[in-house]
């Protein structure tokens, strides 16, 4: 606040700068909160859309499935194998799928299917959509609120490199009558 009270040493420079840093703040925090309420809202909206898009099917596994000490292992629970399934318009499919290590040649599985009948993942659910859309939106806004701040300061740095150089070109012209330079 000492930048807007009345002082002789006050200049323009400083009461400018003042004005930066209060509108970098105010822009920043509207900003942020802004970009990161229309991020939420767009992965939450993207995330409903997959989970009315995407439907389960039943499939079959056509081979035996690897066992975990396989390269195709994920983790501890699920491995990469080969799956039949036979689209709603009688077409029969193939495509690989995450099942239990050891499944046997012939187990059922479920698999996902986007509305164009292709493999896809399972959607999130409900509860883990909501978390996911509030988190990328916590992120974006915490990403636009300090790309705001750092170009504020950008903004003040070029200003105090100004404020910097006048100061050099005021001290030249005192220092000169004296007949001798300062440091």
């Amino acid at each position: 606040m000492w930048r807007w009270r009345h002082n002789p040493l006050r200049r323009r420079s400083d009461v400018a700068d003042a004005w930066i840093l209060l509108a970098a703040w105010l822009i920043a925090l509207c900003g942020g909160l802004l970009a990161g309420l229309a991020a939420g809202s767009a992965v939450g909206h993207g995330l409903d859309r997959q989970r009315a898009e995407r439907h389960p099917v039943s499939a079959v596994l056509t081979v035996n499935a690897p066992g975990k000490t396989s390269a195709s292992a994920l983790d501890g629970s699920h491995v990469w194998a080969t799956v039949r399934w036979t689209a709603p318009d009688g077409s029969t499919h193939t495509g690989q799928t995450k099942v239990r290590p050891d499944a046997k040649a012939g187990t059922l599985a479920t698999v996902w299917l986007d509305r164009r009948g292709r493999l896809t993942s399972k959607p999130l659910a409900p509860g883990e959509a909501s978390l996911q859309a509030a988190w990328t939106g916590v992120l974006v806004g915490l990403g636009a609120a300090g790309g705001l701040l750092v170009g504020a300061q950008l903004v003040r740095l070029r200003l105090a490199r100004r404020q910097s150089r006048q100061w050099d070109e005021e001290w030249a012209r005192v220092d000169t009558p004296w007949g001798w330079k300062a440091g």
